[in-house]
């Protein structure tokens, strides 16, 4: 699969015109990753967003007692790692390779500059990111039993 249909498949880039797409995909980069190796991890700064190409990852968050918790697990045409890349924060979970594994990773400095010259992008992701957000934020009110 060609960087651009890759890119198309995601939520965050799937509502962007053809010619967005073309440029993000000319400032990403396939990486591979073995099994064991991290792709990011939790405090870290984040210096990129990564889209899943074929392969499987775990996420793992450290709670604040120290213990390794498994939040998810993902494959194929997710991404990870783009809420770091968008506000500048540290990295909320560790992200490591189960298998053999293939991203694109878009680093932070050269996407923010793109939207920077293409705004439209921005506020066309936005709506995704804000929706992302809104499903999270219903999980945990779900998990804490907390009626809203």
């Amino acid at each position: 699969m060609n960087k651009e249909n890759a890119l198309a498949r995601v939520s965050l880039f799937a509502n962007l015109d053809a010619k967005y797409i073309k440029g993000i995909a000319q400032i990403s980069t396939e990486r591979t990753f073995q099994p064991g190796e991290h792709l990011m991890k939790q405090g870290e700064d984040g210096i990129g967003l990564f889209i899943i190409l074929s392969g499987k990852v775990k996420i793992e968050k450290t709670d604040p007692a120290g213990k390794q918790v498994e939040l998810a697990s993902n494959g194929p045409g997710d991404i990870m790692g783009e809420l770091a890349v968008l506000d500048g924060a540290k990295r909320t979970a560790t992200v490591t390779a189960v298998e053999p594994t293939v991203c694109l990773v878009l680093a932070a400095w050269e996407f923010n500059s793109f939207m920077k010259t293409h705004p439209e992008v921005a506020i066309d992701i936005l709506p995704i990111v804000v929706k992302r957000f809104r499903e999270t934020n219903d999980a945990l009110i779900g998990m804490a039993g907390v009626r809203v």
